[in-house]
């Protein structure tokens, strides 16, 4: 129970799609846990709050908020942190203006977004709108690492209930494409650190020196790595595969995560639609400069920028027929791979192309077979194993296959690459150096104008909490338990050196397998193909990549996904799953108010927070409420109450009664708390002998624009109207 203002249970208010289902949903769950004695209030992490926190001195005081997501970064570095995350916006650069352009609409008068800053004030608010960019919430708030599994109750109903997969042949010739070499796998250098250390990042040059990055601090243990991607070798390789491309006869694809590798990837990005285009910036490059066309951007802001160009416009159609054949977004619209760099998300892409038998959609509005380009060799090789793997195997049977869970080192922003503030584009040629204070040089390399250097850490104590989290989970289930760690690799062999002698000192280095990323995938998938159960141990990245791969060819979702943080502090912290927020659900509802978002993330992590809370604060109704949101979870799924796509038909507001029915009718029936029973009984009863009327009510409410008075920022009033449109619902809910 409460003991302070902060209230029992965060459950936080985010973006898109989950946050609509959250005006329906968190009603409920503040209504059934208070019977409990437990509080259940918000904290506003979403992109449009949190830029109407970084300015409150441009906003009226009636306008000011809190900044929530530093509040909750300090909350979870405590032992009763209970917080349940919902999906939140990692904004590119296109959704960060295009909040900002609504938050202003609104009367909001938040500064424009400096592209070129030139004063002091535009210089500070472009850093401050810098820091909402891409991945800014999660390493806040991940002061632990993470568990992440299918809950046992959806990994039955997805046995039970196959979905549907494309068919694999060995003739595909669909493949992953990876540079031969000047990536960031092959320039990583990597180091422990003996001690604890300040450090700085210097650009020696011929004009002297510049200093990247000062006041860097390192405790003693922290593993450091610095490497680069040269951009020569990256156009080369671009241009190479583009021309490959062609010749094979399928669609051309770029795979990245602009959104979380913040810094990195959108410059990647942005050297692929350039050599995608390459005639036309060759011959009108200064024109299109002048135009403020940034290719970082993508080509959804190129062509809207040079569209009243008639002569631009026909290179780029003259361009465009001779290269092959994009991998589209949207081919009705005409959105191809290349417009937004937010639109194509890695880990979501990959397993959905890898689930429909290596097909993506052309041009053509066809499926066909693509090649996948991910420049980088950290990762591509599990996506490029995968692919064999299927080539040669078939497609993967969900109504047999087993489960691979994940523990995910993410603790106190471990290996944040490509998104830390250690990530540099080179204004020129020269040599980049990490220096610490005794004046070591830990790390350098030698480097040319446009090529990309970042930096990244871990520290010793979450590498520890990651190793001994595996531990107790291959306890726990027996299941086989792989570190994906390749001793080729400079970070993976610093971290194999940390893992090893953990092993061996808790008399378990037995039970476990090190292997590299490629080995690792083609053992998993040997391993569930069989009907078997793994536990992947990965890094940061890779725990984000899997806990969707495996989930999406286990289940066809990783939205359902049970998402543990067991914070280094004591407290808890559970996410509703890996399924993003969903834009096109939230078009859906705008125009036909239909949301197909399905609360199931939510509906798991609700059962965990509860039971957490009843373990730390001895609150044995809580334990009884978490059980019982178990058992209407499974209702939910044994009784196919899950959303509908179609309008029409049931959404989310609709499983949420369901939800809300089952809880109640759980509760009732339950024998450990007379009283609680006795609570519940006549809400069970309401909400049963009310069906029709309810779901009629729900069900009227389709077909229709929703207006919810904003997409980034809503207006509360109309989403409330809008998501709570069951007068009867409400009523017995209260």
């Amino acid at each position: 129970m409460a003991t302070s203002n902060t209230p029992d249970i965060i459950y936080t208010k985010v973006d898109e799609a989950p946050e609509l289902a959250s005006a329906s949903l968190l009603p409920i769950i503040q209504r059934f846990a208070a019977a409990a004695g437990v509080s259940v209030g918000t904290k506003d992490i979403s992109l449009a709050g949190r830029i109407l926190a970084a300015f409150p001195e441009s906003l009226a005081d009636d306008q000011r908020i809190s900044d929530d997501l530093a509040e909750l970064g300090e909350l979870v570095k405590t032992p009763t942190a209970n917080v349940i995350k919902l999906p939140n916006i990692s904004a590119s650069v296109p959704q960060l203006l295009a909040a900002i352009r609504e938050l202003q609409a609104q009367g909001y008068a938040v500064p424009d977004y400096p592209e070129e800053p030139a004063t002091e004030a535009e210089k500070s608010a472009r850093a401050k709108y810098d820091a909402l960019k891409g991945s800014a919430v999660n390493p806040v708030l991940r002061e632990g690492n993470s568990d992440r599994r299918a809950a046992s109750a959806v990994k039955k109903y997805a046995q039970a209930n196959p979905h549907r997969m494309g068919d694999w042949t060995a003739d595909s010739k669909t493949r992953v494409a990876a540079m031969s070499g000047g990536d960031f796998f092959s320039n990583e250098k990597s180091a422990t650190l003996p001690h604890a250390t300040k450090a700085k990042i210097v650009l020696e040059t011929a004009n002297g020196e510049t200093v990247l990055k000062d006041g860097l601090s390192y405790p003693a243990g922290t593993v450091v790595d610095a490497t680069y991607m040269s951009a020569s070798a990256l156009d080369a390789f671009l241009a190479a595969e583009i021309s490959r491309t062609k010749a094979e006869g399928v669609l051309f694809s770029v795979h990245l995560k602009a959104t979380m590798m913040k810094v990195s990837d959108p410059i990647i990005f942005g050297h692929a639609v350039k050599a995608f285009l390459a005639p036309v910036f060759e011959q009108f490059g200064d024109e299109m400069a002048a135009l403020g066309v940034n290719p970082n951007s993508g080509l959804g802001d190129l062509l809207a920028r040079v569209k009243d160009k008639a002569e631009i416009m026909t290179a780029i159609d003259a361009c465009m027929a001779a290269r092959p054949p994009l991998y589209m977004v949207d081919s009705d619209k005409g959105i191809t791979n290349l417009h937004v760099p937010s639109d194509v998300i890695i880990d979501a892409s990959m397993p959905a192309l890898i689930r429909a038998g290596g097909k993506g959609w052309g041009p053509d509005n066809k499926e066909h077979d693509a090649v996948c380009v991910i420049p980088d060799n950290a990762y591509a090789p599990v996506y490029d194993e995968a692919i064999k793997f299927f080539k040669e195997n078939g497609k993967l049977n969900p109504a047999t296959a087993g489960t691979v869970q994940n523990i995910g080192l993410m603790a106190q922003k471990a290996e944040e690459y490509g998104s830390h503030p250690t990530t540099f584009e080179m204004p020129q040629s020269g040599t980049v150096k990490m220096i610490l204070e005794d004046g070591t040089v830990l790390h350098q390399h030698n480097v040319e104008a446009g090529d990309i250097w970042r930096s990244a850490s871990a520290r010793k104590a979450p590498i520890e909490d990651w190793v001994n989290l595996a531990i107790e989970r291959q306890k726990a289930t027996g299941y086989r338990s792989i570190f994906w760690l390749d001793a080729a690799r400079a970070h993976d062999a610093e971290l194999i050196a940390m893992v090893k002698p953990i092993l061996e000192a808790r008399g378990v280095s037995d039970k476990f397998e090190i292997m590299a990323p490629r080995e690792a995938t083609r053992a998993s998938l040997e391993t569930i193909t069989k009907g078997e159960n793994s536990i992947a141990i990965t890094g940061n990245v890779l725990r984000d990549y899997l806990t969707d791969l495996f989930p999406i060819l286990e289940l066809a979702t990783s939205a359902k996904m049970l998402s543990i943080v067991k914070l280094m502090q004591g407290g808890g912290m559970f996410e509703t799953g890996a399924g993003g927020s969903a834009p096109k659900h939230v078009q859906q509802l705008q125009s036909e108010n239909h949301l197909r978002w399905d609360s199931l993330g939510e509906f798991c992590a609700l059962g965990e927070s509860l039971k957490f809370l009843a373990e730390t604060n001895g609150n044995e109704r809580a334990r009884i409420l978490g059980e019982a949101a178990e058992v209407a979870t499974q209702g939910i799924l044994d009784h196919d109450r899950s959303p509908s796509r179609k309008v029409g038909e049931p959404d989310n507001r609709d499983s949420h009664y369901w939800f809300a029915r089952y809880w109640a009718e759980a509760l009732a029936a339950q024998t450990e708390d007379a009283a609680l029973a006795a609570e519940f009984a006549p809400v069970a009863q309401a909400l049963a002998e009310n069906e029709a009327k309810i779901v009629g009510e729900l069900a009227a409410a389709q077909g229709k624009p929703a207006d919810i008075g904003g997409y980034y920022h809503a207006d509360p009033a109309k989403l409330a109207a809008v998501m709570r449109p069951s007068a009867t619902l409400n009523a017995i809910i209260g």
